[in-house]
């Protein structure tokens, strides 16, 4: 499945919400989804940099492709990553680094986050992105 057919896939689960405390509850319940970090993966150097929780993500490179981890200590914040987790794991570097995830705008997720989690957001699709370019170069 493709990044723009997981994308879809995710618009078509968020319309069946009609309001932002519903779509909230959809986030946490995805979160609790998330494929986990191994604990000796938890350190500050997979801590990304930005967000208002502690959100660890980890990256490795299996058959050239990028396979992400993570955890938070938030539940709106795990469930954030769990989504960017599901979307952009198994797949190439330059897939990942090319994504425009359009998702983001058409679910209204941005809109709808406080600005600082907006801002997490942000950093954790920079991380991901960062994380693809950087196992591209190996």
């Amino acid at each position: 499945m493709s990044i723009i057919d997981k994308e879809n896939e995710l618009v078509e689960s968020f319309a069946i919400y009609d309001d932002w405390m519903e779509k909230y509850e959809y986030i946490i319940e995805l979160g609790k989804d998330l494929p986990i970090i191994d604990s000796t993966n938890k350190t500050d150097e997979n801590i990304i940099k930005g967000c208002q929780s502690t959100v660890w993500l980890h990256a490795e490179k299996k058959d050239d492709k990028v396979v992400f981890t993570a955890d938070a200590d938030a539940i709106i914040a795990k469930g954030i990553i769990a989504i960017l987790v599901d979307v952009l794991s198994n797949e190439t570097p330059d897939t990942i680094i090319d994504a425009k995830l359009d998702f983001i705008k058409e679910i209204g997720l941005q809109e709808h986050l406080s600005p600082t989690r907006s801002n997490g957001l942000v950093a954790m699709v920079k991380q991901m992105k960062m994380y693809a370019l950087a196992l591209k170069m190996k």
